[in-house]
């Protein structure tokens, strides 16, 4: 069982679309511009003309409670952290079979150049050293958040009843 689950939250209310966590992402691991993305900003539209409105929300890796991307790994590359939930890659264990992609109901995996998973990771180094992960930290509007499960059920909570 799990000792705490970390969570990012993200409030689409507050959301801009400005990219910066997703540029920032990238940039904190070195990723190429062009290629994968471990954060994607999305952009949905809801209703019906003329009540359209358009919502953007930041996606990344959901190190889902019970994550289905590690039962499906034949590798055993991916694990979920016993101290804090979160969902790593091993990439010298990642074969590049793609079986976590079809697991994941939010098609979450990337591959990278080589074929290995690159998914989200909280910025470990970063959380290690007591530092927000840089999409939290660069967030200009405050739309992403990151903590426990409980606090962050108590953010949701207050949300919803506005």
């Amino acid at each position: 069982m799990t000792k705490k689950q970390y969570l990012m939250y993200h409030n689409t209310d507050r959301c801009i679309k400005c990219y910066a966590c997703e540029v920032a992402c990238k940039q904190w691991h070195g990723i190429k511009a062009g290629t994968i993305k471990l954060r994607r900003v999305e952009e949905l539209t809801q209703g019906n003309f003329p009540d359209v409105r358009r919502v953007f929300r930041s996606v990344s890796c959901l190190h889902c409670i019970e994550p289905a991307c590690v039962e499906a790994c034949p590798q055993g590359a991916i694990s979920k952290r016993e101290e804090d939930g979160i969902v790593v890659v091993d990439n010298y264990k990642c074969n590049g079979c793609r079986s976590c992609l079809e697991a994941c109901p939010f098609a979450i995996p990337q591959f990278d150049e080589n074929g290995k998973m690159r998914k989200c990771d909280m910025c470990l180094d970063r959380i290690e050293t007591g530092q927000k992960p840089v999409c939290v930290a660069t967030c200009p509007t405050e739309a992403l958040k990151w903590g426990t499960l409980e606090d962050l059920s108590k953010t949701a909570a207050r949300k919803a009843s506005n």
